[in-house]
C-alpha cells in the first residue's frame, strides 16, 4: 500500500512537472566529470584524484575517478566505453596507450563528450591535453642527476611504466638522448624496461637486472613506483653505495628510501596541481569560454597554451632530496 502511495505521488508530480514545461528526468545540478586514470589504489593517482576534488569544488564540477587495478589498456578502453554510455559531461583520462584508446575517444568525440586527458599530448581524440611540465627538460634534468651520481660513467637502465605510455616513453627518450650527448662514458645496458607503475614488478625486474648486468650502476626510473621497486631490490642486494636509483616519485612514499640514500634523488610535478588544472581546462570547454596563450588559472599562474596542439601547460618540476622532501610532504604531497 505504501509502495502504491508513493508510485502515485512520484506519477502526480511528473504530471505536474510536464504541465509546468519542466523535464520529467531532473538533471545533476552540477555537471559530471570522470577521469578515467592509469591504475587505481596508488599514491600518484590517490594525489591526483584530491586535485580533482579541489577543483570540483572551485570550478562547480561533480568529480570522480575510475581506473583498472593493474596496468590494462584495454580495461581503459571499457571504463571509456561505459562513460560514453553514461552519457557523463566529461571525460578526464590519463592514457596507457594512445593508439588502443583513439577509437573510443572518437566515439566520444561523436558523442560531444569532450576529453581532457593528462600525460596525453599526442592522445588522438582528446579535446584538450593538460601539463604540468616541459617533458623533454623533464627527462633531461633526471638524467643529468643520474650522471652526476655515477661519475658519468657506466650502464645504467631505464624504466617506464609501459612501452606504450605516452609521455613516460618521452621523457625516457629525452634522456637518452641527452646522456648520447653529453655523457660518452655511459651506456645503456639494455632497452627499456615496463612495469614502473607498479612496486612488485619493479622489484623483480631489477632483480633480474642486477643478475643480467652486475656492472650496472644505474637505475632511471620513471613511473612513480619504478624507483620505489628499485630500492627495494637494491636495498636487498645490498647494492645502496654501487646502484644509483633516480626517478620519479611521490615524496611521501619516497621519503624513507630518501633520507637513507637508497633513492639518490626524486623528481615530479604536483600530481595534485595536475587534477586540478583538468578540471580548471574542463570547466572553460564546458562553459564555452576561451583557452588561449596566458590563461590564468587560481593556484597555477598562467599556462602557456598551444592551440594547434591543444595542450594546456605550466612548467613547475619539483626535485626531491634530504633538503626539499619535507617541505613537498607539507604541501601534501
Amino acid at each position: 500500500m505504501i509502495q502504491r502511495r508513493q508510485t502515485l505521488q512520484l506519477l502526480g508530480a511528473g504530471a505536474a512537472a510536464l504541465a509546468a514545461g519542466r523535464p520529467l528526468v531532473a538533471r545533476a545540478a552540477e555537471p559530471t566529470m570522470v577521469t578515467v586514470v592509469k591504475i587505481t589504489g596508488i599514491p600518484w593517482f590517490n594525489l591526483v584524484n584530491k586535485g580533482l576534488e579541489r577543483g570540483g569544488k572551485q570550478f562547480g564540477l561533480n568529480t570522480s575517478m575510475v581506473g583498472p587495478a593493474h596496468v590494462d589498456p584495454a580495461q581503459q578502453v571499457r571504463l571509456v566505453e561505459d562513460l560514453i554510455a553514461r552519457r557523463v559531461d566529461v571525460i578526464g583520462l590519463v592514457p596507457l596507450d594512445v593508439k588502443v584508446l583513439a577509437p573510443v575517444l572518437a566515439r566520444a568525440q561523436a558523442a560531444k563528450i569532450p576529453v581532457i586527458t593528462q600525460e596525453g599530448p599526442d592522445q588522438e581524440g582528446r579535446t584538450w591535453d593538460v601539463e604540468l611540465i616541459d617533458s623533454v627538460k623533464f627527462g633531461e634534468e633526471q638524467m643529468k642527476a643520474l650522471a652526476g651520481f655515477m661519475g658519468e660513467e657506466g650502464e645504467y637502465v631505464v624504466y617506464v611504466g609501459t612501452l606504450t605510455t605516452p609521455l613516460h616513453n618521452k621523457w625516457a627518450d629525452a634522456a637518452i638522448a641527452y646522456q648520447k650527448a653529453h655523457y660518452p662514458k655511459m651506456k645503456l645496458a639494455a632497452s627499456r624496461y615496463p612495469g614502473a607503475d607498479e612496486v612488485d614488478t619493479s622489484v623483480r625486474t631489477t632483480l633480474d637486472v642486477l643478475k643480467a648486468f652486475p656492472n650496472v650502476k644505474g637505475i632511471l626510473g620513471f613511473g612513480s613506483n619504478g624507483p620505489i621497486g628499485a630500492g627495494i631490490a637494491v636495498k636487498q642486494k645490498h647494492l645502496a653505495d654501487k646502484v644509483m636509483v633516480v626517478g620519479t616519485v611521490v615524496p611521501s612514499q619516497a621519503k624513507p628510501m630518501i633520507m637513507d640514500g637508497t633513492i639518490k634523488e626524486g623528481y615530479l610535478w604536483s600530481p595534485i596541481d595536475a587534477g586540478y588544472a583538468m578540471t580548471a581546462v574542463a570547466s572553460r570547454v564546458l562553459k564555452g569560454e576561451p583557452i588561449e596563450d596566458g590563461l590564468d588559472v587560481p593556484g597555477l599562474g598562467k599556462a602557456k597554451v598551444d592551440k594547434a596542439g591543444r595542450v594546456v601547460a605550466w612548467n613547475d618540476i619539483l626535485t626531491i632530496n634530504k633538503k626539499t622532501i619535507d617541505g613537498l610532504i607539507a604541501q601534501g604531497l
